[in-house]
């Protein structure tokens, strides 16, 4: 299975538009340890013919440009993206769809986002795709990938206020190469470290995890919240204390502007290391 990591930053990417904080300023000044970063969105192929999106992220159109393995061809309208799968319905994740709405896609979702997602309705007057619920285990790519789904929390996007409650707002996703066996786990929200995760995860080859926040106060400076577990995104700090070592390459992913860890000079990219994980780096290629 081939992985192309599209973007590492979460909303609103690095540098934040409406944001000076110092790592925006740094970023923006042209600081080679702050690079920039791309909103949070993974591809993957069995084969490098057929590519599958995690999330589609509102940077979708230059992410699809800079990795020739998206670029168009060989007919004049032919595209290797055929379908998208959804973590949840915040539209730092769906975004994206509405820029592929000149041509066919299938998105698999959780059940209570495919009835939520504020794009389906506009992309409906476009194209008519394939909508499924993405629970249990599919297939894609002919068959080669196998795809098991995690219900991770009940967090709501703030648009979807009269929708009713399900444990499956968020979920995981674990990808497997039928083929080779290397297996992908893809979790950009965790809220908590929930039960069963452990087996869920056990045996990943790679394993890209919710990296939003290093600790959970460092907004407090920027937005003035002082905690930012309520926001669905387990701090690096508790998280890391949970990783098993083992063959898995845990990655950081889905990094806040405020994530000290996004500068490549940060000393607690040290304390990550030391407990077998990496931070996430946008571009970054693996064949699992």
């Amino acid at each position: 299975m081939r992985v192309v990591v599209l973007g590492t930053a979460a909303g609103g990417g690095l540098p934040q538009w409406n944001c000076a904080c110092e790592l925006c300023e740094r970023s923006r000044e042209g600081d080679s340890a702050v690079l920039p970063r791309l909103q949070d969105c993974v591809a993957v192929s069995a084969t490098g013919r057929n590519w599958y999106l995690l999330n589609a992220s509102p940077d979708l159109r230059a992410q699809i440009i800079c990795t020739p393995e998206l670029a168009p061809g060989p007919g004049r309208r032919q595209t290797p993206i055929r379908g998208a799968l959804l973590t949840d319905a915040e539209l730092d994740h769906t975004l994206g769809l509405a820029l592929l709405r000149e041509g066919p896609l299938t998105v698999w979702a959780p059940p209570p986002v495919l009835d939520a997602a504020a794009v389906r309705p506009l992309v409906a007057h476009y194209q008519r795709w394939d909508w499924f619920p993405a629970d249990g285990t599919f297939r894609l790519d002919e068959g080669r990938l196998e795809c098991a789904v995690f219900p991770l929390s009940g967090k709501r996007p703030r648009y979807a206020t009269g929708a009713a409650d399900a444990p499956d707002w968020v979920v995981a996703y674990r990808i497997t190469d039928v083929g080779t066996g290397g297996s992908l786990v893809y979790a950009p929200c965790l809220a908590a470290w929930p039960d069963g995760f452990d087996e869920f995860t056990s045996g990943a080859t790679c394993a890209l995890l919710d990296g939003t926040f290093l600790g959970p106060d460092e907004m407090s400076t920027t937005t003035g919240r002082g905690d930012q577990r309520g926001m669905g995104h387990l701090p690096i700090v508790e998280s890391l204390a949970l990783l098993r070592p083992g063959s898995t390459r845990w990655l950081y992913t889905h990094l806040n502007n405020t994530n000290p860890v996004v500068a490549r000079d940060c000393a607690a990219r040290g304390r990550i290391a030391v407990a077998g994980a990496a931070v996430a780096e946008d571009g970054a290629r693996y064949e699992l």
